[in-house]
């Protein structure tokens, strides 16, 4: 996962395969799991615009500034502007 955050998940239905051309396997459950890695998709910029603020440089060439003295949660960006997530495996 190269440094970054993972997650796991593994998942088993409730209920069994049922009917199946395959003999057998009508009482199996289906199964599956993951690892998600998270990705941040923005830096810290070399220089904020004031020694408070923090301003981040995204892929893709955009810009923002967090001030915490004038900060509302509606001025974030959406939460796939900041970071990626792949599968693993």
């Amino acid at each position: 996962m190269n440094g970054y955050p993972g997650f796991r998940a593994e998942i088993e239905t409730t209920y069994t395969v049922g009917d199946s051309i395959i003999p057998g396997t009508e009482s199996q459950h289906a199964k599956a799991d993951a690892t998600a890695v998270v990705k941040p998709r923005c830096d810290v910029a070399a220089e904020a615009g004031s020694e408070k603020a923090v301003e981040f440089e995204c892929d893709g060439g955009e810009v923002f500034e967090i001030d915490p003295e004038d900060f509302e949660l509606g001025d974030l960006p959406d939460a796939s502007v900041l970071f990626s997530v792949h599968l693993a495996d």
